[in-house]
């Protein structure tokens, strides 16, 4: 038994017999998620750019992703060139980041567009209280902030007004505002708005409300945001000190840390180093983070 199964003849087409019954058994969960990290991916990253208003097609979009993830990747397989076991491994790892990367960054960008928002809605509904104030309809009013404001809520402003000349209702236009914008100050926005359209009301009142809501709720954001930076601070440094010590190391003394680029060991101890820098950042970014 033990000669049976010391011989590759017999072991590797078992081992690839397994791996097929694995695979048809999983078939469904295992095409879902290559579909996910693949045309998924592109797909999300196709509305977040929608949603950023930078005009793409998809076929770029493909072409940017493989370029990004493949040219990380070879640049990491040439730099331990001739060793080809670690090159392969840390290519794979800097494809797999390379095209994961891009959605991380418009994440950012998204989240940061969507703060800013919320910041401008206090001169926006300011605005728009005074514009109702004087006699003029939300529609007019919205019109006003796109007039005398910059940034992305004029952008959005000026989206929902095109939707309603086009012949959708204001309504419809401010549900999809909501939808695209997933922020509770948005929300409180839109919900209020389509309800005294409804029932009838005090709008300038309403406005002035989500205004001082928007307020102290900011106020209370960066309180907790002047408690948190020293943790965030500290996060950052813990994460990057092992990186800047290879590098020291590296112009300083390169035989002396080579062998985590040249030994099996070596490519291990890299291996494990990475793992733990992830999971450490990630469980102090979830420390320091705390949602109001």
């Amino acid at each position: 038994m033990s000669t049976l199964l010391g011989n590759n003849y017999f072991v590797i087409p078992l081992f690839g017999f397994l791996v097929f019954i694995f695979s048809y058994l999983n078939s469904e969960k295992i095409l879902g998620f290559f579909y996910k990290k693949t045309l998924g991916q592109r797909e999300e990253l196709y509305q977040l750019l929608d949603k950023l208003y930078v005009d793409t097609d998809r076929s770029k979009l493909s072409i940017s992703l493989i370029l990004a993830s493949f040219g990380l990747g070879s640049i990491f397989f040439l730099a331990f060139w001739p060793n080809i076991i670690p090159g392969l491994l840390f290519g794979s790892i800097a494809v797999m980041f390379g095209w994961a990367a891009p959605k991380l960054i418009l994440n950012n960008l998204w989240e940061k567009r969507c703060n800013r928002i919320v910041d401008q809605m206090i001169d926006g509904m300011t605005i728009m209280a005074n514009g109702v104030k004087s006699g003029l309809s939300i529609t007019q009013s919205m019109e006003r902030v796109t007039a005398n404001m910059t940034g992305p809520l004029p952008q959005e402003f000026t989206l929902i007004l095109n939707q309603i000349r086009l012949g959708r209702s204001v309504e419809e236009s401010l549900n999809e505002f909501g939808d695209r914008i997933p922020r509770q100050d948005v929300q409180m926005f839109v919900t209020a708005v389509n309800i005294l359209k409804e029932t009838g009301g005090n709008l300038a009142e309403t406005f002035t409300t989500i205004v001082t809501t928007i307020r102290e709720r900011q106020k209370i954001e960066k309180k907790i945001e002047a408690m948190t930076s020293q943790g965030t601070m500290q996060a950052i440094i813990v994460t990057l000190v092992p990186f800047a010590l290879l590098v020291m190391f590296l112009l300083v003394d390169p035989t002396f840390v080579m062998p985590l680029f040249t030994k099996p060991l070596g490519w291990v101890a890299l291996l494990m180093m990475l793992g733990l820098q992830v999971i450490g950042g990630i469980m102090m970014k979830k420390i320091v983070t705390i949602k109001v």
